[in-house]
């Protein structure tokens, strides 16, 4: 029986675990308040109106988690240009050939539920797969269409310049009724993204063994040493060089 050795490798770098968890605390917060902004409660209370700021509190909980949002996705941006082969934008990028052969065996393996007649480490990616490459794809669309509409909505209300740079999107669809109902359908977009990405890390985290789950938190992964390629030396016109090889996607 093959002995399975592993190493220990840095995958996501702090910053892509900062935006992570910044990430989840702000749409968990937005989706909360979106909610309850959409569909307000009725608050029976024997207070002067004036004192009563309930829902104004609501309301400051979105805004400011949407800035928080808006400013943290562009620091993400940023870093798919400096960062490491994992959190590069080279990774999502979705019309290389590796990318495409690897769809079907992780639509296989996650959906169908199907195994593999012999195992193939090339199949199993260290940092993002090919769906998942896909679908952070389209959440960054889903994401540009929360800050253009949400910071449209706000345009009226804010002092600041920010959202009146993307005043024009209420008459480009013609009501705010339409970018609110635009709105909130894209919000249904991240929570179905959220259900099956939480069920997809759980899964591999069980299927693989990698750590999957407590790399979000630590940054690293267990890689088999088979997979990794470190330094090496090689002949070459009579001389001895040193070639460092990198990580397989």
């Amino acid at each position: 029986m093959e002995t399975k050795n592993f190493k220990r490798v840095l995958v996501w770098e702090l910053p892509v675990r900062i935006f992570h968890w910044v990430n989840v605390l702000t749409i968990i917060a937005l989706t909360i308040t979106g909610f309850i902004i959409a569909n307000p409660p009725a608050i029976l209370s024997n207070m002067e109106a004036t004192d009563l700021h309930t829902f104004g509190i609501v309301r400051f909980i979105h805004f400011s988690s949407a800035y928080i949002f808006f400013f943290n996705m562009l620091m993400r941006i940023y870093w798919a240009f400096v960062g490491n082969q994992f959190a590069s934008w080279r990774a999502f990028w979705p019309f290389s050939k590796k990318m495409w052969n690897n769809v079907w065996h992780v639509l296989k393996i996650d959906i169908l539920l199907m195994n593999e007649e012999k195992e193939d480490l090339s199949n199993i990616s260290i940092g993002h797969n090919s769906v998942a490459a896909f679908s952070y794809i389209a959440l960054f669309m889903l994401a540009l269409i929360q800050v253009f509409t949400g910071f449209a909505l706000y345009a009226d209300m804010s002092a600041w310049g920010l959202p009146k740079l993307f005043y024009w999107v209420i008459p480009l669809f013609g009501s705010e009724f339409m970018v609110r109902t635009i709105h909130h359908i894209t919000m249904w977009g991240f929570i179905l993204f959220s259900m099956a990405h939480i069920y997809l890390v759980f899964y591999h985290d069980w299927l693989e063994g990698r750590g999957e789950v407590s790399s979000m938190f630590g940054g690293y992964k267990f890689v088999r040493r088979k997979r990794i390629k470190t330094k090496r030396k090689i002949e070459k016109e009579g001389k001895i060089i040193i070639v460092e090889e990198e990580l397989d996607e």
